[in-house]
Order: C-alpha cells, then sequence, then structure tokens
C-alpha cells in the first residue's frame, strides 16, 4: 500500500532531500533545547560563537537548500550580529569596562574593547539562538507538529486538532483578503491616498473579512460534530508521524556533541 501524502504539508525543495524534514518534529525541538539552554546564559564570545556555527552546520548539511535559508543564514544573521554588536557595544556602561584597552576616544567619549566583546557578546548569543531554533523551524510543518504533540505527547486531540484547524485559517484568511481589495477596487473604493486612506481601507476590510471568518468557523464547527469529533477518548489518525530510531539519535548526538563542546570551550577559557 502506497503511503499517504498529507495535502496540506509545505512543499519540499528541489533537489535532494537532506535528513531534517525526514526526523520527527519533536526530535528536532529537544535536541537543540540543551545548547539553547547554555548559549542563553553564556557571557562569553566563543560559547555562543560555537553553538552558532553548530547550527550552520546543521542546516547546512540536513536542510533542503531554499531561498529563504540562504537568505537567513547568508545575509540576516550576519548583518543582524554585526549590526546589534556595535549598537550593544555602543552603549554598554563604560564604567564596566573601563580596565579594558581604549579603542577609540572622541572628546569624553571612549570606546572600550570590553565593550566591543560585551556587545558581540549579545549578538551572538540571539544569533546561535536563532539558528538553533531554525533547525526544527525552517523543516517543519504546523500540521506535523502538531501531530507529534498528540501522538508523542498525549496532548488532548481536542486542543490540538482546534489549533490545527486553526492554522489552516491562515491562508484562507489571506485569499479572502485578496478577494475583498479586489472587490473595492472594482467598485472604486480606493478611498484616496495617505496614512487615514489606508486606515479607512482596512476598516472596510474588516468588516467583511470577519464575516467570512465567522462563516467559516461554523462551517467547520458542523463539520466537526457532524464527524463526532470529541465523542471518543482517542482519535484514529490517518497521517502517522512516528518516533524512531533515527530519532533518539539524533536527539542524543546532538546533545553528546552539545555536552563536548561546552566542555572544550570551558577547558580553552580556562
Amino acid at each position: 500500500m502506497s503511503a499517504r501524502v498529507d495535502p496540506y504539508a509545505a512543499p519540499l525543495a528541489t533537489g535532494r532531500l537532506r535528513f531534517l524534514p525526514r526526523l520527527n518534529p519533536l526530535a528536532k525541538l529537544a535536541a537543540p533545547l540543551p545548547a539553547i539552554v547554555l548559549v542563553l546564559f553564556a557571557r562569553d564570545v566563543i560559547t555562543p560563537l560555537t553553538f552558532l556555527v553548530l547550527g550552520y552546520a546543521v542546516l547546512v548539511v540536513g536542510a533542503p537548500w531554499t531561498r529563504r535559508l540562504g537568505m537567513a543564514l547568508g545575509v540576516v544573521v550576519p548583518v543582524g550580529v554585526a549590526a546589534v554588536g556595535v549598537a550593544f557595544s555602543l552603549w554598554a556602561d563604560a564604567s564596566r569596562v573601563d580596565d579594558t584597552a581604549v579603542l577609540v576616544q572622541l572628546g569624553g567619549w571612549t570606546w572600550y574593547a570590553g565593550a566591543v566583546e560585551s556587545g558581540f557578546s549579545t549578538a551572538l548569543r540571539l544569533a546561535a539562538i536563532l539558528v538553533l531554533a531554525l533547525i526544527g523551524g525552517m523543516t517543519t510543518t504546523g500540521p506535523d507538529l502538531v501531530r507529534a504533540l498528540v501522538q508523542q505527547l498525549r496532548v488532548p486531540y481536542r486542543i490540538g486538532y482546534t489549533a490545527l484547524a486553526a492554522f489552516r485559517f491562515v491562508p484562507r484568511f489571506g485569499y479572502e483578503l485578496d478577494v475583498i481589495r479586489q472587490a473595492h477596487r472594482v467598485r472604486g473604493a480606493h478611498g484616496g491616498r495617505g496614512p487615514f486612506a489606508a486606515i479607512a481601507r482596512w476598516v472596510g476590510y474588516m468588516v467583511p473579512l470577519l464575516a467570512g471568518a465567522i462563516r467559516h468557523a461554523e462551517r467547520v464547527a458542523l463539520a466537526m460534530d457532524a464527524r463526532a469529533f470529541g465523542a471518543y477518548p482517542e482519535r484514529t489518525e490517518r497521517h502517522l508521524v512516528p518516533f524512531r530510531t533515527r530519532d533518539a539519535a539524533f536527539v542524543a548526538g546532538f546533545w553528546v556533541v552539545t555536552v563536548a563542546l561546552f566542555w572544550v570551550v570551558r577547558a580553552w577559557g580556562a
């Protein structure tokens, strides 16, 4: 029997499929969690930089390469680290780093090396947490995450699939908003230009959008009631998201690498 395909799942990137999309969503959430905690409490530069490189390596090797992922790793993260690091270093408390080397001195203002280290430590922490979170976020669909929560963590399916129904609303709202905008253009209800005209247009969009949302929610509620949704303690799953041996191996391996890198950094900085 051929495997069922989820029609709502995100399309896979072209080219060879990497290993991250094949893993259970909970494994991709649990694996980087210890690294995120360590980075969150780190106050040096080397620790977040090390785990930032680890996150980059896992994404480059395991995630399908898409334009969005390339933009995030190649542009957003490096530019963000540079901008946030410089900003935090300029606003650092000089009294706490005045025992370090002076980099720039303009009148009564001094830019210390300790301020640069503190600023880039904060920027690298934020970047490392972001990249580690992308391991699951860039390779997991919302429906699969909900199914994994219901099937593995025993979240009540009434809660999980209600959230899944709400998740389905988002693209539908986008489609209905486009239809409403086109209808307003056909009728010539542009409302002029400027900020007040834009606010007036959005107010005009909200009423039919809210009415459409209520109608759609009513149809979904009637359909769920007709199918006896919630009448039984358990639900037969059509799309299974199993937790396999490779998922446990990925989590264990990531944790081992996290601990090893942490002790290496600690020993190197001692």
